[in-house]
């Protein structure tokens, strides 16, 4: 069994989140999902408009992925390589070259992102609403985390 490992913080799910899961699936047997913790995230500099828990279950809920684990720190990949034992780690090319230094404990691949699409644009686009309506919105992921739950039966 061939296990393929990538990592994410999976911000306002969308479909270039649905395209990287579908892609980095096709590499393997089993897919590994490392969601950012929401301190992680805050590390790294980035704040979430939907909070750990719930991007957890909405990645959980792809047909795809077969297990989400908390990704916590940098240092993480490493030792998650070794332990899940990955043969794979799949990551967005935009992170092209930068986990080069595991192909020694597995393999490493970059696939293309999906274009026209990003959390950062649609942050961008959240700006101007208040903090009502980013609620509603996160009402709105909840709804979309049950259909999709549903949907995969």
């Amino acid at each position: 069994m061939r296990i393929v490992l990538t990592y994410g913080t999976f911000d306002l799910f969308h479909i270039g989140h649905v395209r990287l899961l579908q892609r980095a699936r096709t590499f393997g047997d089993k897919l590994v999902v490392g969601v950012s913790s929401d301190k992680f995230n805050e590390e790294k500099g980035k704040k979430s408009i939907i909070c750990y828990e719930h991007r957890a279950a909405i990645v959980a809920a792809m047909k795809d992925v077969d297990d989400v684990i908390s990704e916590d720190s940098w240092n993480q990949k490493e030792t998650d390589i070794k332990k899940l034992n990955a043969d794979i780690l799949v990551m967005g090319d935009d992170w092209e070259g930068k986990f080069d230094h595991f192909r020694d404990i597995c393999e490493v691949k970059y696939v293309p992102r999906t274009h026209g699409i990003s959390t950062s644009q649609l942050k961008e686009v959240l700006k101007p609403f208040s903090s009502k309506e980013i609620s509603d919105l996160k009402d709105s992921f909840t709804t979309l985390e049950n259909f999709i739950r549903q949907l995969n039966g």
